[in-house]
């Protein structure tokens, strides 16, 4: 019996042991490529990763993971006339994860995730002297704008569709796009024209997202525009 006991207490303290030393280890996983993807993508702070599975150290002899988070406080993508756009709130799971050999990459076999662009952003995306706020509703935004019409400057307000709408260059991107459900002319031949072309716009946003993540859907809240995000059979570098 004392014998039985001494065997038990060796395994329950090995196996705290390796359970310390499997968490240890995914710790440190998760450090070091927060850290690679903050230096790769420039960015100030605010990255963290979560490796999922237990125990992981077996999952990383054999090169598969069951799922890797990516959490993003604030990141900034291209537009389509060369400007920056500010994600925020960038989260992506990356399931079914084959690690190379040396470690240096792997493939995915898809991932999920959200980000948001706030009022703020949206602004800051859109044309010179146009704000743009929440519309009362999902999919609708306010878009303000000040206007030159016959030596005069108007301010008009108008509900606004934000969108998803495919990019054309043959790759599956996605195009941001905002349009005026209405404009109020009041008799005023060719302000329709003149105001849209103040508060109809489009913007590419995926110019910074992970390599093979791309926008799926759009909605809008009081918050801002909300994307989804998706993949299937991703390249992971480093």
């Amino acid at each position: 019996m004392r014998v039985l006991r001494v065997v038990v207490i060796i395994g329950v303290v090995l196996g705290g042991l390796f359970v310390g030393l499997d968490r240890w280890a995914a710790g440190y996983a998760e450090d070091r490529l927060a850290d690679r993807i903050q230096a790769r993508q420039g960015l100030s702070g605010g990255v963290d990763v979560d490796i999922h599975g237990f125990p992981f150290l077996t999952q990383a002899l054999s090169h598969n993971l069951d799922q890797v988070d990516l959490k993003v406080a604030g990141l900034d993508v291209a537009t389509t006339d060369g400007r920056k756009t500010h994600l925020s709130q960038l989260q992506v799971a990356f399931r079914g994860v084959e690690l190379n050999g040396d470690y240096s990459g792997g493939t995915a076999r898809d991932a999920k995730g959200s980000t948001l662009v706030t009022y703020a952003d949206l602004t800051a995306a859109a044309q010179s002297g146009v704000t743009v706020a929440y519309g009362g509703a999902p999919g609708k935004v306010k878009v303000t704008a000040s206007v030159e019409f016959l030596g005069r400057t108007l301010s008009r307000s108008v509900v606004s569709t934000v969108s998803l709408v495919d990019a054309d260059d043959g790759k599956g991107s996605k195009i941001v796009r905002v349009r005026a459900d209405e404009v109020p002319g009041e008799g005023l031949p060719g302000i329709e024209a003149v105001v849209r072309k103040k508060t109809d716009f489009d913007r590419r946003l995926d110019g910074g997202l992970p390599s093979g993540v791309k926008l799926t859907a759009l909605t809008s809240d009081e918050a801002g525009a909300r994307l989804a995000l998706g993949g299937t059979n991703l390249t992971l570098a480093g």
